[in-house]
């Protein structure tokens, strides 16, 4: 009955290298889109369809960790947009999707509740590491992640989501004109609604939110208010002193300032759902829903998520004033004050293939930079 999460779940118990990271090699040569700092994957299969996955850096060491696993029933996607570092981000790369098969094995399915738990887990387990490493590297503490996870199981979309990653489904509407909807609700502070419930849970702080820089800032620091990991602004005893002016809060937290409580959505699909857009942030920066949706139904499948990246870039160069071929000579690092780290990785939904037996890569997808930098990309495969 449940033989998506039984074959995963095997699965996770065989050696590390069975789930081994994608080399550079493994992904589709980004000399095509002339830019070094972008990678993808044009098309791939998964149990109900085909997704597309392509990433950009801009940080010199990518904070975008993001990763798709297919199986015979099901399809998992997490893409998980780092800050203050890496370490946030990879280690629920690593962890999230091992705690969700193990909790789902334990309950023997897969529902909002048991997402949750998976959330919750990775949570609590980078908070342990937090507290392993902050004698010696007192900045882990510092170092969060937003977190958008997708799950199709057996007709049924779960979305569970931390920060301000999104999710956009694409459906036919009338005389097949393609209609978006966000499926996630955001939790950043530029957000009316954030603020407003940021204060009713923090009356006695006329700080919780205030505007610097032109931008509305939890504790004048961080616009996410939920997010895994942000351990100074979460638990007493990782704050910052003064000798760390970026992350010091003139009044010691008594409860958490942020949460790590995902929101979290289920849907049965519908006939007329044909796709979902899981981007980070950067992506949402340049396009909005609605566009990122018609870019998607007015072209091929093939190169889908590169062809949303490069749309994005192309807008991020033009509000500079900038071609984009420009924008793809300045190195990472720099390349930030352009644009963010972008992760995009579209699902398509092949509904007549429900209950056919399709075949998917026995290997898990995980799109990602790690601090080794491109050049040395394809020593990372097998982890072994």
């Amino acid at each position: 009955m449940f033989s998506w999460l039984a074959r995963i779940v095997s699965a996770c118990l065989r050696p590390v290298r069975r789930y081994a990271r994608m080399s550079k090699d493994d992904f589709d040569d980004a000399a095509a889109a002339g830019d070094a700092l972008v990678w993808h994957r044009d098309l791939e299969k998964h149990s109900r369809g085909e997704f597309s996955f392509a990433v950009v850096q801009a940080n010199e060491v990518i904070e975008d960790q993001s990763q798709v696993e297919t199986g015979a029933d099901g399809v998992f996607v997490g893409v998980y947009d780092g800050h203050g570092g890496a370490e946030a981000s990879r280690f629920i790369n690593d962890h999230l999707f091992h705690n969700l098969m193990r909790v789902a094995q334990e309950n023997g399915s897969i529902s909002e509740d048991i997402i949750r738990n998976a959330v919750s887990a990775t949570e609590d387990g980078f908070l342990t590491l937090v507290r392993r490493s902050y004698g010696i590297k007192p900045l882990i503490a510092a170092m969060g992640s937003c977190c958008l996870v997708g799950v199709i199981w057996k007709g049924t979309l779960y979305i569970a989501n931390l920060g301000d990653s999104r999710a956009v489904i694409g459906s036919v509407g009338r005389s097949n004109k393609i209609i978006s909807e966000q499926l996630t609700i955001e939790h950043n502070a530029c957000k009316e609604e954030v603020r407003r419930e940021l204060r009713s849970l923090h009356p006695e702080d006329s700080q919780i939110v205030v505007m610097k820089q032109g931008t509305w800032r939890i504790k004048g620091i961080i616009q996410v208010s939920r997010s895994i990991g942000d351990a100074y602004l979460k638990r007493p005893e990782f704050s910052f002193d003064p000798s760390f002016p970026r992350f010091h809060l003139p009044e010691p937290i008594c409860r958490p300032v942020l949460s790590a409580e995902p929101s979290v959505c289920s849907r049965v699909l519908r006939p007329n759902d044909k796709f979902v857009i899981f981007a980070s942030d950067g992506l949402w920066e340049h396009l909005t829903n609605q566009e990122a949706a018609e870019i998607v139904h007015n072209n091929p499948r093939t190169g889908i998520a590169r062809r949303l990246l490069m749309a994005a870039l192309n807008e991020a160069a033009r509000k500079r004033e900038m071609r984009y071929k420009d924008l793809q000579k300045i190195g990472k690092g720099i390349r930030r004050f352009f644009h963010d780290d972008i992760t995009v990785v579209v699902v398509f939904i092949d509904h007549e293939l429900g209950g056919k037996k399709v075949t998917v890569p026995e290997l898990s997808i995980k799109g990602f930079i790690d601090t080794v930098g491109p050049s040395n990309f394809r020593n990372l495969r097998g982890l072994e």
